[in-house]
């Protein structure tokens, strides 16, 4: 895990101290609140929190104050006002909030990636392409933190500015979305999104998959029909679907069933035997094994400790 400078040593930290009185100012509690501006929500935590397996859908988080990682593979990414946090597929990874307190809790925001956006402005700014997906270097996980910089900040700034006069929001909301794309694309490791967001290459035939799989995840998976549709045969697709999200298709199913039982039984107070059968589980204690292995208790004493905790 790479070490935490001093946010004064970056460029861009000087939008910081607005962009944590802004974020602060729209977050009264803990959790993740809804704006004015769909694809951008805020998030508060006034305390570290357990590792806990969580699913994170393709977004760009900016933190203003604090620090939290994601683990991936045994791999642990740290964002903080240093380092920005890109999601370029749907990934289930494991995250902790390490550094919050009541009087400087953890305050970031989060903005969706929507890849057909993404593919939209790089055909549309001439940035430069990936190679072909023939001769393309190897794939990248669709997760990464890079560094800060001023333009970026510079544009994030100018969209949360914009929530105070949301009759701006819909077209100035959407031009500063596409600034934070634009430098998120140009800036370092930015070519790992471009390769994910960018047509017929290796990473967005995965990254087409792992998006089909999220919508399908509750129906029988046929690991064969779902290489035939991103093109590729199921030997490559196994071992390319691996590269990205760390594990295999079926795995990959089994743990958003097993998130979605989760959810299902702590927002909506679902029994566990009812929520093992409506992601898939006709084995109750197949279904409270895996759950255990995933999570670290059993469903009853997991959910019951869990319940009521923002699940950011």
């Amino acid at each position: 895990m790479p070490s935490i400078d001093s946010p004064n040593d970056r460029p861009g930290c000087a939008a910081l101290p607005e962009l944590a009185q802004r974020i602060a100012r729209s977050t009264p509690d803990d959790g993740v609140h809804a704006t004015a501006f769909p694809p951008l929500s805020l998030v508060r935590l006034s305390g570290p929190t357990a590792c806990t397996p969580v699913v994170y859908e393709p977004r760009l988080v900016i933190v203003a104050q604090g620090s939290k990682t994601a683990t991936l593979a045994g791999q642990t990414y740290v964002y903080n006002p240093l380092n920005y946090l890109v999601v370029s597929v749907t990934l289930p990874v494991t995250g902790q909030v390490i550094e919050a307190t009541p009087d400087e809790p953890y305050l970031c925001l989060r903005l969706d990636i929507d890849p057909d956006d993404v593919a939209a402005l790089i055909a549309q700014s001439g940035l430069p392409q990936p190679a072909s997906p023939d001769v393309a270097q190897g794939l990248d996980l669709g997760l990464y933190a890079a560094r800060v910089n001023a333009p970026l900040m510079d544009a994030v700034l100018r969209l949360m500015r914009l929530l105070d006069t949301p009759d701006d929001l819909p077209v100035l909301g959407a031009m500063a979305r596409r600034e934070i794309l634009y430098r998120v694309l140009t800036g370092e490791l930015g070519h790992r999104l471009r390769a994910l967001a960018t047509k017929d290459t290796r990473s967005s035939r995965i990254a087409r998959a792992v998006a089909r799989l999220r919508e399908d995840y509750l129906q029988p998976l046929s690991i064969d029909e779902l290489a035939r549709t991103v093109h590729m045969s199921t030997s490559s697709f196994h071992h390319q679907f691996k590269a990205v999200t760390t594990m295999s298709p079926l795995q990959f199913q089994k743990h958003l069933r097993l998130h979605e039982a989760r959810r299902l039984m702590m927002a909506g107070g679902m029994e566990a035997l009812s929520a093992a059968r409506h992601v898939g589980y006709e084995s109750p204690s197949q279904f409270s094994r895996e759950y255990k292995r995933l999570f670290g208790a059993p469903p009853r004493s997991e959910v019951g400790r869990s319940r009521g905790v923002p699940q950011v």
